[in-house]
């Protein structure tokens, strides 16, 4: 039995409350960290598209809304514990909570809307933070297939402990931010096996572009990966 959550309440702001709290969100960041971020090129000048981010921190959100610097759409965890000082930001910009066990029909219908309607969806595809690049879920993948969409891979670090100890201490975290080229979209082959293989095979390029964008000692399960130096060359 599924129990639902405070998170689970939530949902995508109008998209100029989003574009608002965007703003307000790059004031403070300027204010707080010093950001720098690469690779704006290989953005889409327009949606729909996927942006696929690690997720080492828990204001990797707040980095990459910074980064991609136009309201987003993000699909987050809803079976997961957050501080009431963190959970402000997400109810102020709103997003789409998932079941991380397995995304349900209502997740992928309001997603698909998004993606119809042309907005920039952003997704954790590990699906919960980690120290370093763990196997992802298969959302973002299964999502670009079906609204065949391009994924843009994003890699943000600088950040090694919680936000507030830096604030306590008064130092501005250097974060660098970087994008990939875009992959995809792909389609997946109708027997269910080989879908799933698919989404696995996909699922693993798209982690290794991410890695290409960050510190070796970050990659995690794809460390000596051989595609990833492949990745950071196509990135040039």
């Amino acid at each position: 039995m599924n129990v639902r959550t405070e998170l689970d309440l939530l949902k995508p702001r109008p998209k100029w409350q989003r574009y608002v709290s965007g703003f307000l969100g790059l004031l403070i960041g300027t204010i707080f960290a010093k950001i720098t971020i690469k690779g704006r090129q290989h953005l889409p000048k327009k949606g729909p598209f996927i942006v696929a981010a690690n997720h080492f921190n828990l204001v990797d959100s707040f980095f990459a809304v910074y980064a991609i610097q136009k309201p987003v759409v993000f699909l987050m965890g809803s079976d997961q514990k957050i501080d009431w000082f963190n959970y402000w930001a997400l109810w102020l910009y709103g997003v789409i909570p998932v079941n991380r066990k397995r995304m349900g029909p209502s997740t992928i219908k309001m997603a698909a809307k998004y993606i119809k309607s042309g907005e920039v969806l952003a997704i954790f595809p590990e699906g919960s933070i980690g120290p370093s690049l763990r196997k992802p879920k298969p959302g973002a993948v299964y999502l670009s297939t079906l609204g065949q969409v391009p994924i843009v891979p994003l890699g943000i670090h600088g950040i090694d402990q919680p936000y507030f100890q830096y604030i306590f201490k008064g130092i501005r975290p250097t974060i660098i931010a970087e994008f990939g080229k875009p992959m995809g979209p792909f389609r997946l082959p109708s027997n269910k096996n080989d879908k799933e293989l698919e989404l696995e095979k996909i699922g693993n390029e798209m982690m290794c572009r991410i890695a290409g964008l960050l510190p070796k000692s970050m990659h995690g399960d794809y460390t000596n990966d051989s595609a990833i130096q492949y990745y950071i060359e196509k990135n040039k």
